[in-house]
């Protein structure tokens, strides 16, 4: 149990100075692109003078130098308060972020679902019937999903199936009179909007994820208990997802692990593309914005994720493999 209890203490401070580390890089990084949030009030405003500029960087706190700025960044985040939008609204950071976190999260993570529900079988029957025609066919359509960028299939759909073949809507979350339509009428009409969008996710993660699972399984396969279990004549049922596939998800947990911080950065450019108001936008408008704060919150939100992420492949780790749960090594008796 002490154990245990030190083993969690030690990830929780390293998780810490992680995060530390983190928000220092990030906070200097962004400070030292050029142009300043008063840059859309000032420089670009005809009618603004030198005074006016230097009040508003006193107003936003931009005069002190970075030291400083971090500090009271640092001491209003132990708060949770991330500040104010410096991009017009002045709205609170966290306001912005929490309106815009369920769409983004909810893609993804449906995305995520059926990820694992077409990889998974598709890395075992390709491992186990490995050299046949459908581990060949999908050999080449992950290497497809490798080569193509998101963006130009997310623009070649579009074309398709938004303006040749106009059966689902490209752009946005909601049709036009989306109000007067009944409450499945809306579920739909929001349903179809989204079709493309997590079609893109889910192809992208598709590839790597089956092709992981393959290889995982593959090397499995090989293992003694196992050809000792096919010599046993054990039906092929019981040999793969009794004995060899949860072995073999141990890559697979790792990555979903690493998956989670893109369950907000990976939304940037399908959101761009389809104009979806979720964080991948938001955060896209506030780099051109230059809105510190907003920038510093999706940062944040992210190494916040990455960070359980990991938290979450340890866990997975223990649920997998009991020999970890126990902190046995191998070749300990």
């Amino acid at each position: 149990m002490t154990r245990t209890l030190l083993r969690i203490a030690t990830k929780l401070a390293w998780v810490a100075v992680v995060f530390f580390g983190i928000t220092v890089i990030s906070f200097w990084v962004i400070h030292l692109a050029p142009g300043k949030p008063t840059d859309m009030q000032t420089t670009l405003n005809p009618g603004a003078s030198a005074v006016a500029r230097e009040r508003l960087e006193k107003l936003y706190g931009l005069d002190q130098p970075i030291a400083v700025q971090y500090g009271q960044w640092v001491g209003r985040m132990a708060r949770l308060d991330f500040g104010r939008s410096m991009s017009g609204d002045g709205r609170p950071v966290w306001d912005k972020i929490a309106e815009r976190l369920p769409l983004t999260f909810g893609m993804n993570v449906v995305s995520l679902i059926l990820t694992l529900l077409v990889a998974i079988p598709i890395g075992v029957f390709a491992a186990w019937r490995q050299g046949g025609v459908f581990d060949r066919v999908s050999t080449v359509v992950v290497f497809v999903g490798f080569a193509m960028p998101s963006f130009w299939l997310a623009l070649l759909l579009m074309l398709l199936l938004g303006i040749i073949w106009p059966v689902l809507p490209i752009s946005g979350l909601t049709s036009l009179g989306f109000d007067k339509l009944s409450p499945w009428a809306k579920a739909w009409d929001v349903c179809r909007h989204l079709a493309l969008p997590v079609f893109l996710y889910t192809f992208g993660s598709l590839a790597g994820m089956s092709r992981f699972m393959r290889t995982s399984m593959l090397e499995v396969l090989r293992q003694d208990y196992i050809l000792t279990a096919r010599a046993k004549g054990l039906p092929a049922r019981t040999v793969i997802f009794r004995h060899a596939l949860r072995n073999a998800l141990m890559p697979v947990i790792t990555i979903l692990g690493l998956s989670v911080p893109g369950l907000i950065g990976g939304s940037v450019i399908i959101e761009s593309i389809f104009a979806l108001p979720g964080l991948g936008q938001l955060f896209y408008q506030a780099v051109m914005s230059r809105d510190y704060p907003l920038i510093m919150g999706s940062l944040v939100l992210g190494a916040v994720l990455t960070l359980a992420g990991n938290l979450l492949a340890d866990v997975g780790y223990g649920l997998a493999d009991p020999r970890i749960r126990s902190g046995s090594r191998g070749g300990e008796s």
